[in-house]
């Protein structure tokens, strides 16, 4: 009963979620409160909710406070050269762009935080995709696909609780990984291609040069690039054709008298975007008050100290973050009104993410309390046929898919996969490989409702999280299969 409930209520939440007939944050509560009550546990529905709310709040804490620090270096420039170089790159041509929003993802993820990754490479990227019509979902899809295959690093939390779960090194499990993991990346990289290419034949592209010198504006939702004709003719402006829609709106942008377009939206093109997050081509405005270039030295040693530190567990994340924030705000601005401006300007972002870490903290809760985890992972490893315990590290591979979709990370890691270790162990199957193919998932897991740091991404790039997951979950399970695949074909599993 308990398991036909939990699959029932991870399906509806899903559903909801996906139809845009609830919130995120309202669906996490609601859904889970009508249901304990359904079990017959409405009684123990305050118990629950508290105990998952104390097994989050340092995860909160954390994503409140690396918000504000990584919001601040982002606000005084510490990644304006990273940027400024993976934009150089992409040219406003959309296949270049979205190649180099995994490229971007993929650099920075190697801090092993998702909220840093997606708070970066949305501020660089964002403006870019806006500029030149682009859809926002294959900022978002991309962005966490490649993340999640980073995920993997041992500081970055999969690994690590493996290890422990399984009373292993974490870098037995990781080092014979990479081969694997590696080709993820570069199967990452081929998806945001094609992607790109997607994305040109929609919309055409301009070279940057072209795009600044005749002012480009767009329509959030627009199919192709509004361009200011400034002199030049849409032959001179625009190539590669997108759509026949596209080819109409060159028309008249050709014959336009007076050389400036309506935008979709109706402002001029050229015109400054009503969005002040969209400057322009350049990503984060190099003129932007915000600016610190004499500490630059001091913020990026601050920023490596604070790494090296998680790495090496000197404190917790959550510690580290609170201290690390509290001295960029100090340094950098020393006024107290410029700090509370500052926290003010990522207030919407820490407000929206930690209620997000809070309302999930009622769906675990529940899931755990009332047993319905339990009771999945039991009926999934009992439907196993004896004839698979042979293969068990690929079975776990494959289960490690739906589970870590649907479970945090800790109800897998130290809930399930000691299970499927003990099946394995019991047919002569190294835990090693066990704890290996369950990293497989990771790709899928990080678009999870369950996971925090994906709100941070979806909020940021103004995308309704329901869009996000019908447009990823198909491309982040594909790449899980492929690392899946090459794990196998290397002998890794």
């Amino acid at each position: 009963m308990l398991t036909v409930l939990g699959f029932a209520m991870i399906a509806t939440f899903l559903v909801l979620i996906m139809m845009k007939k609830m919130s995120p944050i309202a669906a996490l509560v609601l859904i889970p409160a009508l249901f304990c009550v359904a079990v017959g546990q409405g009684a123990q529905l305050g118990d629950y909710v508290i105990d998952g709310v104390g097994k989050l709040a340092p995860t909160a804490a954390m994503l409140m406070f690396a918000i504000v620090y990584f919001g601040v270096m982002i606000d005084v420039g510490l990644f304006d050269p990273i940027v400024r170089a993976i934009l150089r790159f992409c040219k406003a041509d959309p296949v270049r762009v979205v190649v180099g929003t995994a490229v971007l993802a993929s650099i920075v993820s190697l801090d092993g935080d998702g909220s840093t990754t997606f708070m970066i490479t949305v501020s660089a990227m964002y403006p870019l995709y806006k500029r030149l019509g682009m859809s926002l979902v294959v900022l978002t899809g991309v962005a966490a696909t490649a993340n999640g295959v980073m995920n993997t690093l041992p500081w970055g939390g999969p690994t690590a609780r493996a290890a422990t779960a399984l009373k292993l090194d974490a870098g037995d499990i990781f080092v014979p990984m990479i081969p694997a993991l590696a080709v993820g990346l570069l199967f990452v990289i081929a998806l945001a291609y094609v992607l790109g290419r997607r994305e040109r034949k929609r919309i055409g592209y301009l070279t940057l040069d072209e795009a600044l010198a005749t002012g480009t504006d767009t329509d959030a939702d627009a199919d192709t690039v509004l361009v200011g004709a400034g002199g030049g003719t849409s032959e001179n402006t625009v190539k590669g054709a997108g759509t026949a829609k596209g080819a109409g709106r060159r028309a008249e942008r050709a014959s336009g008298a007076s050389g400036v377009v309506p935008a979709a939206g109706g402002a001029p093109a050229g015109a400054p975007d009503e969005d002040p997050a969209v400057p322009g081509f350049q990503g984060l405005d190099p003129n932007r008050a915000t600016l610190r270039p004499r500490l630059y030295w001091f913020n990026a040693a601050l920023t490596v100290a604070l790494l090296t530190a998680m790495i090496l567990e000197v404190l917790p994340i959550p510690v580290l973050f609170l201290i690390g924030a509290a001295l960029a705000l100090t340094v950098n601005y020393p006024r107290p009104a410029d700090q509370k401006e500052r926290l003010a300007a990522h207030a919407e972002n820490v407000l929206n993410v930690s209620g997000m870490v809070f309302a999930a903290a009622v769906f675990t809760g529940v899931l755990t309390g009332t047993g319905m985890v339990k009771h999945m992972a039991d009926w999934l490893v009992g439907a196993i046929p004896d004839a698979m315990g042979p293969h068990m590290a690929l079975v776990t591979g494959v289960l490690s898919l739906p589970l870590t979709y649907f479970m945090s990370n800790d109800g897998f890691y130290f809930g399930v996969l000691p299970v499927l270790a003990e099946a394995g162990a019991a047919h002569g199957v190294s835990p090693l490989e066990i704890a290996r193919a369950s990293l497989v998932g990771q790709a899928l897991h990080m678009s999870s409702p369950l996971v925090p740091a994906v709100y941070v991404l979806v909020g940021m790039a103004k995308v309704e999280f329901g869009d996000h997951t019908r447009f990823t979950v198909k491309w982040a399970a594909l790449t899980s299969l492929v690392v899946l695949a090459a794990a196998v074909l290397f002998g890794i599993v």
